[in-house]
């Protein structure tokens, strides 16, 4: 529900907490509309009372009166219900008689260590060994694993506090897409012989290993928790590929490797037990969680992850703890969004996968080639994402298909072999972030250069967004960091305070401009997150309004005249959504052509809002990053018409070291 729609003083009057929602679908029984009341989608809430408050507000509803702030609530709510064994459990896909399960938790309405010894309790009276030792609190939940036969499922979900049972996933399968034919032959490389371009850039790998002869080299270092078990053979050609892929992009026979821009750490968190063992899941995760908590980098990428689609009613463990560590926006993460594309993808199984769902990452979909004539991968799992997070994939990079493979490494270093998979399109798009950094230095923020791979990726008309996103990650670097005859492009980047506007003038110079413009912006943020509230996932949100000339006005009004720019129909064609749906994304991107005339010193007018499990709330600044690009193709020399105009107020980025161009 929009934050005017939340029922503020009838859960106060009742004395209940709002503890969490999930979206979901209600037909009113009556409406002010025209016509029948028609389905449509709704917010339902979580609450917690005592019981005697809960029997004190149903025997008091009939003596309300209509001037009771409590009554006019009343309003704004459906139905009243206590969840059922069918709300809270849910299918199953495995037929085992006595499944590993996650069980998720509402911690909040009450201490949560007493909610914990509860619910501990509360299962082992069933005979049930909850381990709660493995488990994850993030904000209002805790997700922890649990065995039970099928018949005490049922039972054990009438645990007041427990808000869903699944399944345990497993892990995605790593084993190689495509193999070697007569087509497809595997070729000798060598390692370069120089250092990284930034020999400070260092980037994280969580993955299943890497071979002992790329741990020698000069650019990766393999790291081994002490936890951990045996390596697998398998999971270490994996390891080793993503790993290749993010230091020297796809492999071409008779081209030397390219200069790496920064060295890896490899973090194997996968071992022996990883694929048979649904409890490993949870090691894996909480060894990336401690390193990534313990060590801050700018750069990850994340090329596994649960074998499991993501759903609209529930966040997933894995994205909840991953959100809540690059809430402060300091990292770019490109995560793989999985390769069962080729799936069902009207029963949702050929969803983008968990982890990729996460809100302040980057999701990555594969593209079937490198050339003009590209698509997505038939393997690569589509959207849509979770709203916020709808677009999902957000970008798509080359991933390698069966014409066209993507080459990387062996545990040689000395061969390369063929490949597929986003596993690979992940760390390539990685690769080009860390590029435009080794290029500009600390100029850019990662924000700011996520924002660039969105901004600049290459859209297709023909493609639907929910199987590419945004577009394909630019082929090479010059495309990032230098602006064509006829183009400009300015970044704003810095913080936001809540409730706070910030205007961010769109360059323009003065004097006449031939042809038509196009205006292309890209807005990125990184925020706190909900997961109990999934359709409030988002905490941070923006209002932008853009006004495109400085003299026209409304009547009474300050400010110049408003027009759509970013909009609501971009995220939601079938109007399934809440009207203020878009304004909680954190990736906002969109181009629009104008004709000269109706511009004049436009701007965007940013507003920060900030919510709390769907309440308004005070919240803290965030960071965020702007992207402009004016494109005027007849105005060779846009560009510096625009540096003469603004020469007080845009500084110039200056590369920090000239970086080979040569990218693949």
């Amino acid at each position: 529900t929009a934050k005017s729609y939340f029922p503020t003083d009838l859960l106060r009057e009742a004395r209940m907490e709002a503890i969490g929602s999930r979206p979901s679908r209600t037909t009113p029984e009556k409406w002010t509309r025209k016509g029948d009341p028609e389905e449509l989608p709704t917010t339902e809430l979580f609450v917690a009372a005592r019981r005697e408050d809960f029997d004190r507000f149903a025997k008091g509803i009939p003596s309300l009166t209509a001037d009771n702030r409590c009554s006019r609530d009343l309003f704004k709510v459906e139905e009243f219900r206590a969840p059922t064994e069918k709300d809270r459990v849910q299918k199953f896909r495995k037929r085992g008689p006595e499944p590993m399960l996650e069980v998720v938790l509402h911690t909040s309405g009450m201490p949560p260590a007493r909610i914990l010894e509860a619910f501990e309790a509360f299962a082992e009276s069933l005979g049930l060994d909850p381990l709660m030792d493995r488990r994850f609190d993030v904000s209002g939940l805790s997700f922890l694993p649990i065995r039970a036969a099928r018949d005490q499922i049922g039972e054990l979900s009438q645990f007041s506090f427990l808000r869903t049972i699944r399944e345990m996933p497993g892990l995605r399968p790593l084993r190689p897409i495509i193999r070697a034919s007569a087509k497809t032959r595997p070729f000798p490389v060598q390692l370069p012989t120089s250092n990284p371009v930034d020999k400070q850039l260092r980037a994280a790998v969580f993955d299943g290993g890497i071979s002992t002869e790329l741990h020698d080299s000069e650019f990766a270092v393999a790291h081994e928790p002490g936890d951990i078990g045996a390596q697998v053979d398998g999971y270490v050609d994996h390891g080793t590929g993503v790993t290749s892929t993010l230091l020297f992009g796809p492999l071409a026979k008779d081209v030397d490797l390219p200069q790496p821009y920064g060295a890896v750490d490899h973090y194997r968190v996968l071992d022996e037990h990883s694929s048979n063992d649904p409890l490993e899941l949870y090691d894996a995760l909480n060894r990336i969680k401690n390193v990534l908590q313990s060590r801050r980098y700018q750069f990850v990428n994340l090329s596994i992850g649960p074998a499991l689609p993501i759903e609209d009613h529930e966040v997933h463990a894995w994205t909840a703890v991953l959100d809540s560590i690059l809430a402060d926006g300091e990292t770019l993460t490109t995560i793989a969004v999985g390769n069962d594309g080729e799936q069902d993808h009207e029963s949702g199984n050929a969803r983008v996968q968990v982890p990729s769902d996460s809100v302040n990452s980057l999701a990555i979909g594969a593209a079937d080639s490198h050339g003009t004539a590209w698509k997505r991968a038939p393997y690569s799992c589509i959207g849509p994402g979770r709203s916020p997070g709808l677009i999902k994939p957000e970008v798509i990079a080359f991933g390698g298909c069966a014409k066209e493979p993507f080459f990387v490494l062996d545990q040689s270093t000395s061969i390369a072999i063929p490949d597929a998979g986003t596993s690979y399109a992940s760390p390539y798009a990685l690769r080009m972030g860390m590029g435009v950094r080794a290029h500009f230095g600390n100029s850019l923020s990662t924000l700011a250069i996520k924002s660039l791979l969105v901004h600049c990726s290459e859209p297709s008309k023909k493609i639907p967004v929910n199987e590419i996103g945004w577009g394909r990650v630019a082929q090479d670097l010059d495309a990032l960091v230098i602006c064509s005859d006829g183009e400009a492009r300015v970044v704003y980047q810095g913080e936001l305070t809540p409730g706070h506007y910030l205007r961010t003038p769109v360059p323009l110079p003065t004097g006449k401009l031939e042809g038509m413009l196009t205006l292309t912006a890209t807005f990125c943020f990184a925020c706190e997150t909900d997961p109990e509230d999934p359709s409030n996932y988002t905490r941070g949100g923006l209002d932008i309004t853009f006004r495109p000339h400085a003299d026209k006005f409304d009547e009474e009004s300050v400010h110049p005249k408003s027009a759509s720019f970013f909009r609501r129909s971009d995220f939601d064609t079938e109007k399934e959504l809440r009207l203020d749906a878009h304004k909680w994304e954190t990736t906002l991107h969109r181009r629009q052509r104008f004709y000269p005339k109706t511009l004049k010193d436009p701007v965007f007018d940013v507003h920060y809002q900030v919510r709390e499990a769907g309440k308004p709330s005070g919240g803290e600044k965030i960071k965020y990053a702007l992207i402009i690009t004016l494109s005027a193709p007849k105005v060779t020399n846009l560009y510096q018409r625009i540096v003469q105009r603004y020469q007080t107020q845009l500084e110039p980025i200056v590369p920090l070291i000239d970086v080979p161009i040569r990218v693949r």
